[in-house]
């Protein structure tokens, strides 16, 4: 498997990660053979260290280090919030126009850890704005009609699951979400609409850069099974248009790949 890359220079690279693909090895799934930071150390053909993560089922922006120096640095604008996150996310239901959750959240307790205690609740805060919403004439669930909506979502903090936790809170899960979701719904968009994964995406990163200081944002294009969906419900309009633009470079690109070499027209102008 070869990873989008999004942006790279002699400090970071950030990848455009597929939904099912775990950041790192880990207890959670044993069986796992393909992990993000593997394919990508011998993509690049050095070591890179992860600065942040996403859940194995979330796609999107995944930023890594190229030293350990940067990733110190870059660990250190997470943890003083001044990375900026937006993501993607199909939910249940309609949603609010806006939202501003803040509502603290005891962390996961993690079965592989050893001596593993209930700790505290922390604090966490999302933003939500409804970009679009649809209605479709099947019973789902125990109305005659289904509704869902398209929403955009700012987390200004970083707890593990916050934005997956935070709309089972407010009853709107993410359409696919296994554990916080509702199967019937994922099930129905699994079978109907060929979207059989967890509908959100980690759609863009922006940050300064720690040695240069300038601002930079990086934008993760959708893969083929959420873009059908949107167009399937008339969305791509209420996309962001950096996020429109990217999610068609990438199929753009993605299709360039697929073709045989004689019948490609992506090659180089000096080929």
């Amino acid at each position: 498997m070869k990873l989008e890359i999004l942006y790279l220079d002699e400090n970071l690279v950030a990848i455009n990660k597929p939904s099912g693909l775990l950041v790192h090895r880990s207890e959670i799934d044993s069986r796992e053979t393909l992990f993000a930071l593997q394919l990508l150390r011998n993509q690049l053909g050095q070591r890179v260290y992860p600065v942040h993560r996403l859940d194995k089922p979330t796609s999107g922006v995944l930023l890594f280090a190229l030293n350990s120096e940067t990733a110190s640095l870059m660990v250190e604008q997470w943890r003083q919030r001044d990375v900026e996150k937006r993501y993607l996310a199909v939910t249940r239901g309609y949603m609010p126009k806006t939202l501003h959750l803040d509502y603290a959240m005891v962390p996961p307790v993690d079965k592989y850890a050893k001596n593993e205690y209930v700790k505290p609740a922390q604090e966490a805060i999302t933003d939500f704005i409804t970009l679009a919403t649809v209605e479709i004439d099947v019973e789902i669930d125990k109305y005659p009609q289904s509704r869902y909506s398209l929403v955009e979502v700012m987390p200004k903090t970083g707890r593990k699951h916050q934005i997956r936790r935070h709309l089972k809170h407010i009853s709107h899960p993410i359409i696919g979400d296994a554990r916080y979701g509702k199967g019937r719904h994922s099930r129905y968009f699994r079978d109907h609409f060929d979207a059989g994964r967890l509908l959100l995406h980690a759609w863009q990163l922006s940050f300064i850069h720690p040695y240069t200081n300038e601002p930079i944002n990086l934008f993760a294009g959708l893969d083929k099974p959420m873009k059908g969906l949107l167009e399937r419900f008339d969305w791509l309009s209420s996309l962001p248009p950096s996020l429109l633009a990217a999610t068609e470079q990438l199929l753009a690109d993605e299709q360039c790949r697929e073709l045989p070499p004689v019948e490609s027209e992506c090659l180089d102008e000096n080929e």
